[in-house]
């Protein structure tokens, strides 16, 4: 019996131990995972948010002695435009190119299971972008804001397939607080990375400046390699075949096909569409509006991003808690509400520092947790399915979709009333249209 029993128990042991590697393994992919915000996070905050418009504006306009700007207009192949208006216009042509670009390679990452090697593409491509603005230069806008227009590509367009890896690596039940914590890691990052570029620029001097980009960059690139690492290159083992466009291009059809049957995540889809418009514009806009309408120093305009920054990481995960709470659909209709609000505060009442202030701490504490809330509402509710990466890129497609509308509006109601307010006060249009769309969601719908 002793003998029986003792060659039963190594297999056994073996059987336990491999289930602790498995379980171990699986941890580690979803550490990498969330690695990859803390990788390219600091682009939007450093060169999207932070220095960048604050260097670019610096070099576009032309100040008075007491500060205030007598001249903004710059000259783009040919047109004049308000420099932030062209600034808007060049993000909002960027996010079209992902668009074209997204639904067919995601298309393509599905059927050859490619996902992460696109990934890569656009990952070193932002990279590559955010190097290049070390060499902007005024006089030479149309070659110097190519530079910017790469690292979006590259920014937005690896987040698809980043995204796409979330229903494969976590269970549903777990979406919710491992989106919040790869929106965490992107702000921690992100605030980590401004500091070193601030600390160079303020006490080695304002020749540094362009030299936080070239950081930027070889920061995205040097921490996203553990994620490169661990994430699986080929999840659904799916073999690598010829003709892989004409294949992306099925692809994409019967992935239109099946949402065509889904008037539950087709709303939501509406929804998220409009609230990009919105959402997005503000968090890209909003270091012009400080510079240009309340007329905030630089000191002042960093503060309150850092501060926007920190705020964001407690955010995230207290949208989650409610969500968990109340559900998705339920906290994502308060999170609008809290948005319209601060968009007429903002038009009325921000004027001077302290209420601009007031408005980056609600917009920080917001911003993580809707973000976060998007992503893991939508991975949520897609059907079983292998395609992720298509699913993902309709959902990407409408975030840059959104994000074009709401920078050229941003940007052609700026040019036609001179004012930043108006562009601000027309969002609440978007907000309250994407909550037509919410309100018809059961609560159900992501349990």
């Amino acid at each position: 019996m002793s003998n029986a029993n003792s060659a039963e128990q190594p297999p056994l042991k073996r059987t336990l131990f491999r289930g602790k590697q498995r379980q171990t393994a699986a941890e580690k992919i979803k550490a990498a995972w969330t690695i990859y915000d803390w990788a390219n996070s600091p682009y939007s905050l450093v060169v999207t948010t932070a220095i960048f418009p604050i260097y670019f504006n610096a070099l576009t306009s032309d100040r008075n002695e007491a500060g205030e700007i007598i001249n903004d207009v710059v000259t783009f192949f040919g047109f004049e435009l308000i420099n932030t208006q062209l600034y808007s216009y060049v993000l909002a042509c960027s996010f079209l190119v992902v668009i074209i670009l997204s639904p067919l390679l995601s298309g393509i990452a599905d059927v050859s299971g490619r996902k992460l090697q696109l990934m890569k593409v656009f990952c070193y491509a932002g990279s590559l972008g955010c190097i290049g603005l070390y060499a902007f230069d005024p006089t030479h806008l149309e070659w110097s804001m190519t530079a910017l227009f790469l690292a979006n590509i590259g920014f937005w367009g690896s987040l698809g397939f980043y995204n796409a890896f979330l229903p494969e690596i976590a269970p549903p039940e777990e979406h919710d607080k491992l989106s919040a914590t790869g929106f965490a890691m992107g702000y921690i990052g992100s605030v980590l990375l401004l500091l070193i570029c601030l600390a160079l620029i303020l006490f080695v001097g304002n020749f540094m400046t362009p030299w936080t980009f070239v950081l930027v960059g070889a920061w995205w690139f040097l921490w996203a390699q553990p994620s490169f690492r661990k994430l699986p290159s080929n999840p659904t083992k799916l073999p690598v075949e010829g003709k892989l466009i004409a294949h992306g291009f099925r692809e994409l059809r019967q992935v239109a096909r099946d949402l065509s049957g889904r008037k539950t995540l087709v709303r939501f889809l509406w929804a998220f569409f409009i609230l990009s418009m919105a959402l997005q514009t503000i968090m890209l806009m909003a270091s012009s509006f400080g510079i240009k309408e309340v007329l905030l120093n630089d000191n002042e305009l960093i503060l309150a991003i850092i501060a926007v920054q920190i705020l964001a990481i407690p955010g995230a995960f207290f949208v989650s808690w409610v969500s968990s709470r109340l559900g998705n659909i339920p906290t994502l209709i308060g999170c609008i509400f809290v948005w319209s609000l601060v968009c007429v505060y903002t038009y009325y009442f921000v004027r001077g520092v302290n209420g601009f202030y007031l408005a980056a701490g609600i917009i920080g504490f917001m911003m993580g947790g809707t973000q976060s809330l998007n992503r893991s509402t939508y991975s949520k509710m897609l059907p079983e399915t292998k395609d992720h990466a298509s699913y993902f890129s309709f959902y990407e497609v409408l975030e840059k979709g959104g994000l074009i509308i709401g920078m050229f509006s941003w940007g052609y109601i700026e040019g036609f009333t001179g004012s930043m307010r108006s562009s601000v006060l027309a969002l609440i249009v978007f907000f309250a249209a994407s909550l037509c769309f919410l309100l018809f969601i059961p609560k159900k719908a992501t349990a």
